[in-house]
């Protein structure tokens, strides 16, 4: 993958916690390979004879967060020394501090996947530290076009700040991410100040207007405004384009959106409507069943990530420990509007996605 060379010291086959020294690994083992310095998760080794590359693999983007905080000050260079080994190895694992309360954050993609790099963290790089609850990765987006004229103007004695941009915001489709456009003519905002606008939209979609969640699938279009020959800069364009969409969120009806999981249970047929009754309870839908094996039934569905923690616990004592469950992510929909109200924490006079 990297065009590199890579010395290789042992080849070893895995079996759960033992290694056996082996001189071959055919397609099909797991394997390992001790003493690789520049291999990364999803590249590709193969004979400099023979060069391939691998299809790599489509990570979907964390769920769920936990916060962390070292207990002594010693374990706070041991803590960050670990994260950093951990996120090398897993490219699923994100890691990354909130601006406002100065937290670690740990996202990942499930209950068991944090719980597991958690005890990897204490057990492997001794990291002794205390773990918040689990917190779902909430997102927000518009349900609506608006335009937004805005002017960002400073003027404290010498060289002023002037910007104006005129743009135009519409949500896009689920997954889209973020598009800009720039659709001014006549040099009516010089090149130069496009790209700073830019900037300061996708900074500013770091962190929402709702709850300070990241904002998703939004199309920005810049259609016009106006520059001042002194005063204007990049910061002041930059500052102009957060602003912008700050009041464009405002008035685009913003709503907050939830991960919502793909899940399949197998269980015995005797359990199944104690499944299913339990999964609508869940605010899930149920998509489909079909035989699994012989007594097994296997349900389909999709529930909302923040309805499925502690669920493996649920579901071994409906069905004395003989269901299991797969999970992955599907798509990030809508909350329902009280619950969205109750988790931003809003007063009955204050509006929400109008």
């Amino acid at each position: 993958s990297k065009d590199r060379k890579e010395r290789m010291g042992r080849l070893v086959q895995v079996y759960a916690e033992k290694r056996e020294d082996v001189t071959v690994i055919r397609a099909g083992d797991i394997g390992a390979i001790v003493g690789v310095k520049q291999t990364s998760t999803g590249e590709t080794l193969c004979d400099m004879s023979a060069p391939l590359v691998l299809e790599s693999i489509d990570f979907p983007e964390p769920v769920i967060s936990i916060a962390v905080e070292p207990k002594t000050k010693g374990d706070q260079d041991k803590l960050a020394n670990a994260l950093q080994r951990l996120a090398e190895e897993d490219p699923t694992f994100r890691v990354r501090v909130d601006e406002q309360t100065g937290q670690t954050l740990l996202s990942g993609m499930g209950e068991l996947h944090l719980d597991v790099l958690v005890d990897r963290m204490q057990r492997e790089f001794g990291v002794q530290a205390h773990v918040g609850r689990l917190q779902v990765s909430y997102r927000e987006a518009i349900t609506r076009k608006a335009s937004v004229d805005m002017r960002f103007v400073r003027q404290t004695g010498g060289r002023g700040q002037y910007a104006h941009v005129v743009i135009d915001f519409e949500p896009l489709e689920t997954g889209k991410g973020f598009e800009f456009v720039n659709k001014t003519v006549g040099g009516v905002i010089p090149k130069e100040y496009i790209a700073p606008i830019e900037h300061g939209i996708r900074e500013s979609m770091e962190n929402g207007v709702l709850g300070g969640y990241p904002l998703v699938d939004l199309k920005a279009t810049l259609t016009g405004g106006s520059f001042h020959e002194v005063d204007s800069s990049d910061m002041a364009f930059k500052i102009a384009g957060s602003m912008a969409l700050r009041e464009g969120v405002q008035k685009g009806g913003a709503v907050l959106l939830e991960p919502v999981m793909k899940i399949e249970v197998v269980v015995p047929e005797t359990n199944t409507g104690d499944v299913i009754g339990d999964i609508v309870s869940r605010r899930g839908q149920i998509e489909g069943m079909e035989m699994h094996s012989v007594g097994m039934q296997a349900v389909r569905g999709l529930v909302p990530m923040a309805e499925m923690f502690g669920y493996a616990t649920t579901l071994r004592s409906f069905t004395q420990g003989r269901g299991t469950f797969t999970m992955e992510f599907c798509c990030y929909q809508p909350v329902p509007v009280d619950r969205a109200r109750t988790i931003l924490g809003l007063t009955p006079g204050d509006q929400y996605g109008r």
